[in-house]
C-alpha cells in the first residue's frame, strides 16, 4: 500500500513539474537565467545566416543594415539557444517599444508609484492589443521619460545599453506635442535593437521583468494581439493554436515585429524579432516566419 502511495506521489510531482513547465511564465531560478550572450549557438547562428541570405531580397538589406532579426529558441528549457543578424544594429522602431511603457509601468505599480486603476488597466491593454496611440500617451503622461529611461537602463534589465548599440527606447509621445528625450546614441524617439528586445521576452517568459506576479499579468496583456499582420498573419495560418504574446510597430518605411510562440508542441516555442527599413516591410516580416520555423527545425 505504501509503495503504491509513493508511486502516485511521484507521479503527482512529475506530472506537476511537466505542466509547470509548459506555463508561463516560467518561474524560473536566478541561477537559470543566463545573459543573452552566453545563450548564442553557433549552429543556429549559421542557419539563420543560410536561410536568410538565400533570399537576394534579404541578403541586400542585412547588408545595409536595414534587416535586423532575432531568435530564441525554447524548446528545450535546459538548453536554450539564441541567434541574430546586426542584432545590435538600433532601429527607429514606432510602436513596437510600447513594451518599455507597459515594463515602465508595471514598475511603477509594484512600487506604488502609480496606481492601479481599472483605466490604467484599459490603457495599457489597448496600447499593446491595438496599439493605441493616444493609450499609449496617457501612459507616458502618467510615468514620464525619467521613469522610463530610469526603467529601462536600470541595472537589473539594461533594455538600453549605450556600449552595445542602444536598445530600447521611448523618448516621444506617440502622435501628440510636447516635451522629448531622445536617446543618445542616434537621436531616436522609439528605437529598438533585436537584442534587446529578444532579452525582454526572454526575462518575460521567465518571470523575471519586475517579478512573477507582474510579469504574468504583462504576459496577459500581450497575449491575443488585435492586429493579424506581419509575423501573427502567418502564424494565424501555421499554427492556429500557439499562444502568441505580441507587440509590432510601423511607420513610413520602418517595420517591426516582436513575438514570443508557445505552442502546445514544445518544439514550436521561441521567441522572434525583426525589424526593417523598407517600403515592403509588413511582407517582407511576414515571410520570415517559415524560413526561421525550419532553421529552428533542422539546424
Amino acid at each position: 500500500m505504501k509503495t503504491n502511495q509513493l508511486f502516485i506521489f511521484s507521479l503527482f510531482i512529475f506530472s506537476f513539474s511537466l505542466f509547470a513547465q509548459n506555463e508561463l511564465p516560467i518561474n524560473a531560478n536566478n541561477s537559470t537565467i543566463k545573459p543573452l550572450g552566453t545563450l548564442f549557438n553557433k549552429d543556429l547562428q549559421k542557419g539563420l545566416e543560410l536561410e536568410l541570405n538565400n533570399n537576394p531580397k534579404w541578403r541586400n538589406l542585412i547588408q545595409q543594415n536595414k534587416l535586423a532579426v532575432g531568435v530564441i529558441d525554447l524548446s528545450d528549457q535546459s538548453n536554450i539557444e539564441y541567434a541574430r543578424i546586426n542584432g545590435n544594429h538600433m532601429m527607429y522602431a514606432a510602436s513596437l517599444p510600447k513594451i518599455a511603457i507597459l515594463l515602465a509601468a508595471m514598475d511603477a505599480i509594484d512600487k506604488g508609484e502609480l496606481k492601479e486603476t481599472p483605466e490604467v488597466k484599459n490603457d495599457m491593454k489597448l496600447m499593446i492589443s491595438k496599439s493605441s496611440n493616444q493609450a499609449a500617451t496617457k501612459m507616458i503622461d502618467k510615468l514620464g521619460f525619467d521613469k522610463i529611461e530610469g526603467v529601462l537602463t536600470d541595472e537589473k534589465y539594461q533594455l538600453y545599453d549605450e556600449e552595445h548599440g542602444g536598445g530600447l527606447w521611448v523618448g516621444k509621445r506617440y502622435g501628440g506635442t510636447g516635451n522629448t528625450n531622445r536617446e543618445p546614441l542616434k537621436n531616436l524617439s522609439h528605437a529598438a535593437t533585436v537584442n534587446q528586445v529578444c532579452r525582454f521576452y526572454y526575462l518575460l517568459a521567465n518571470g523575471k521583468l519586475v517579478n512573477y506576479k507582474r510579469s504574468k499579468q504583462m504576459l496577459d496583456i500581450l497575449e491575443n494581439p488585435a492586429l493579424h499582420h506581419k509575423f501573427v498573419n502567418t502564424l494565424d495560418q501555421i499554427a492556429p493554436n500557439a499562444r502568441l504574446f505580441r507587440k509590432s510597430g510601423s511607420w513610413k518605411n520602418f517595420h517591426s515585429d516582436s513575438i514570443l510562440v508557445w505552442g502546445k508542441d514544445p518544439k514550436r516555442r521561441y521567441i522572434l524579432v525583426a525589424l526593417v527599413d523598407d517600403a515592403y516591410g509588413e511582407r517582407i516580416i511576414r515571410n520570415l516566419v517559415k524560413p526561421i520555423e525550419k532553421v529552428l527545425k533542422n539546424y
